[in-house]
């Protein structure tokens, strides 16, 4: 009988990326996301059982990430999963990540954090890098970003550090939204106090996937917006930069 734990809803992969962890990566993104943000480049992730997706065992999926393991070897890469939301299907992806282990494969995790914690302690226990996106550490800010909650997100990075996970912070900068300079300072301050970060990777806003919203008859609130300046952007870096924290 097939069930979650066997078949994977899968939006697309990825097989040779570079931007998604360290060296050559096989990148997995995941059907399904409890997050609306309001820059979202991947919308067409969102709902779970899109009947665009494609559903994948384990060890379809293994058995083509291998046909890359030498490349991936070679770069000191892996796999990383993404989305879309990877835990909304974490028991498919303990098994997926366990089965890399086994190949000696690097594993990384592209994540908002926001799950029950839970749901992700056994995944955690197979994965090598976590890349979590925190939107906002003021939690109006985050939920207007969001619509959801921040505490689960702040519990997620906070057993991240307990457990001492490798873990890689990705912060996006979107002018009028996520660019107050006192909440970002806020966020370094927190960040700096986790014990497991190995950088902060400051991501400036773009409009690439703007016309996946149209596709899909979807509002997209930062038509008017414009990616963060130079100038901009160097100053948050900076921001973090004062908490000794590493930035890309």
């Amino acid at each position: 009988m097939i069930n979650e734990i066997d078949l994977g809803h899968i939006h697309s992969i990825e097989t040779c990326g570079t931007v998604d962890g360290p060296g050559i990566r096989y990148v997995i993104f995941f059907q399904g996301c409890p997050l609306r943000c309001k820059y979202c480049h991947n919308p067409d992730t969102w709902i779970y059982d899109d009947e665009n997706c494609k559903h994948l065992s384990v060890e379809e999926l293994i058995t083509d990430i291998v046909k890359y393991k030498n490349f991936m070897l070679a770069s000191n890469g892996g796999v990383t999963v993404s989305g879309g939301e990877p835990l909304m299907q974490y028991k498919f992806l303990t098994s997926l990540f366990k089965r890399c282990k086994e190949e000696f494969i690097h594993t990384a995790l592209d994540t908002s954090g926001f799950v029950k914690l839970e749901n992700a302690v056994e995944t955690l226990k197979y994965t090598d890098l976590v890349m979590l996106d925190i939107k906002s550490f003021n939690p109006k800010t985050y939920k207007i970003i969001t619509s959801k909650e921040l505490a689960p997100t702040i519990n997620f990075a906070n057993y991240l550090s307990e457990n001492n996970i490798k873990t890689w912070i990705r912060f996006v900068l979107v002018p009028g939204l996520s660019d107050n300079e006192y909440e970002i300072k806020q966020l370094a301050k927190y960040i700096s106090n986790l014990k497991n970060i190995e950088k902060v990777q400051l991501l400036p806003f773009h409009k690439m996937g703007e016309y996946k919203w149209k596709n899909l008859n979807i509002p997209f609130t930062l038509s008017n917006t414009e990616p963060p300046s130079e100038e901009q952007i160097l100053r948050v870096k900076n921001l973090f930069l004062e908490e000794n924290l590493q930035v890309e």
